[in-house]
């Protein structure tokens, strides 16, 4: 997909001398992949001029604050509270279809298709499938889509189009997922808008929040202040 324009710079959320969080735009790779694109550790790292480590990952198409580690001390912190699933996620998602009920709990078990780089959602335990969870919100309509809160309970690949999907809820743009067409970016509207963890070194609870990206009509037409 196309690489985004932007000033590295603008995109810094919140550092210090263990952690930084930039504002992922949709169409960057969180690190370096098959297509040799510039990644956003790559660029990360020209901005502190130091090495980062990789805390966690986002969807290519996505946007939304990404974490790296600045110390192998702060690596070490966050990936065990990733681990014990000490770290609160949530992303907001513009879908085709309105939930049925108003908030819920979705639990699927996910399988991944890596030749295909797609999860498969299935609603009971299957054969080399992962137990899958996610709360969810309905927040607002547009006149065409409507906007979810997500809380991911799991970490799966592909977790959040993959279970929406299976509801009937695809994210738009997500034609992987059933979604009619894609974005003329490529990008889908599924936004990492909160994490919430707990600092390496002073233990303080920190919530990092990312703002949705400026100037998109889809966003835009939601009620909705962030």
């Amino acid at each position: 997909m196309p690489q985004p324009e932007f000033d590295i710079g603008e995109l810094v959320l919140y550092k210090n001398n263990q952690l930084i969080a930039f504002n992922k735009p949709a169409g960057l790779p969180v690190a370096t992949d098959k297509t040799g694109d510039k990644a956003m550790d790559q660029l990360g790292e020209i901005y502190c001029k130091s090495k980062l480590g990789l805390v966690h990952r986002l969807d290519r198409p996505a946007s939304g604050v990404v974490l790296f580690a600045r110390s192998e001390n702060a690596l070490a912190h966050l990936n065990e509270q990733f681990r014990e699933r000490q770290v609160e996620k949530v992303y907001l998602a513009a879908v085709a279809n309105r939930p049925e009920a108003m908030e819920g709990k979705l639990i699927h078990y996910l399988r991944r298709d890596g030749r295909k780089n797609k999860t498969i959602a299935y609603s009971g335990p299957q054969k080399d499938a992962k137990r899958a969870e996610l709360s969810y919100r309905y927040l607002d309509s547009s006149d065409h889509y409507h906007l979810l809160e997500i809380r991911l309970h799991t970490g799966r690949h592909h977790q959040i189009r993959a279970q929406l999907a299976d509801i009937g809820c695809p994210i738009k743009g997500d034609v992987k997922y059933g979604f009619r067409r894609s974005n003329p970016d490529r990008s889908i509207h599924l936004h990492a808008w909160k994490l919430t963890f707990r600092h390496p070194v002073s233990n303080q609870e920190e919530t990092i929040t990312a703002p949705l990206p400026p100037q998109d009509p889809v966003w835009n037409a939601f009620n909705f202040n962030d």
